[in-house]
């Protein structure tokens, strides 16, 4: 058994292609001999990426010489290597800034903008969010985030759910868009937890823990798919 796991990840901080993973080792998906199979892609995949970071930080010799291939044609000298160094470091940046733009940009310009509100009720809902109390989003209530994601990523690109806290139920939405809430999780009560459906008739179950949540995945496809 190699001394390097060849998956890790921070519950606090969970990646999109990491819950894919995550879902292989729910009770109704373990499969060993899976698991095994792409144990050596993600152990290679984890050492690229290692790599790429030593590079992305301090450029090798070998790196730069690769990278000047196609496009210094003359003799990739020691002089010539030490020279290109800095220029391909500070390439990688700016080309990594330039994909971010484009994206936040594009994510910017696709953004649907709800102006069903007067200024007046903006105005109104502003001073009422300043006098409220602080909302503390609970490890519980992400747990539950990440679960509902889980269940949906053969449905919908994770990509397109999102959460909202509010001070008494934990809202988890489609598109970022409050019209479009799958479920209400109801966590900071004690004695009676619940998941509330955005169907016609708010179908409503109590649950003890988050786990229980997986009990519900056809109710989730079902509503999101709603929305589609």
């Amino acid at each position: 058994m190699d001394k390097v796991p060849f998956f890790e990840f921070n519950i606090f901080d969970i990646r999109d292609h990491q819950i894919s993973e995550l879902q292989k080792f729910t009770k109704n998906n373990f499969d060993v001999e899976h698991i095994i199979n792409t144990a050596s892609e993600l152990k290679y995949t984890n050492e690229i990426k290692q790599f790429l970071k030593k590079q992305w930080d301090n450029p090798s010799d070998d790196f730069v010489k690769f990278i000047l291939t196609d496009i210094y044609p003359g003799l990739k000298t020691k002089q010539v290597i030490e020279r290109f160094n800095g220029i391909v470091q500070k390439s990688l940046k700016q080309f990594m800034n330039d994909l971010l733009n484009d994206k936040l940009k594009s994510a910017l310009e696709n953004t649907n903008l709800e102006s069903d509100s007067s200024v007046e009720e903006v105005a109104a809902t502003t001073e009422q969010t300043k006098n409220e109390p602080e909302i503390i989003t609970t490890q519980e209530e992400l747990e539950g985030y990440i679960t509902v994601k889980v269940l949906l990523q053969d449905t919908i690109d994770a990509n397109r759910i999102f959460y909202r806290d509010n001070q008494s139920y934990f809202n988890i939405l489609l598109d970022d868009n409050i019209r479009k809430w799958i479920c209400r999780l109801y966590l900071n009560r004690n004695n009676s937890k619940s998941i509330v459906f955005n169907d016609e008739n708010r179908t409503t179950y109590p649950i003890e823990s988050t786990s229980d949540i997986l009990k519900y995945k056809a109710d989730i496809i079902r509503v999101a798919k709603s929305f589609i």
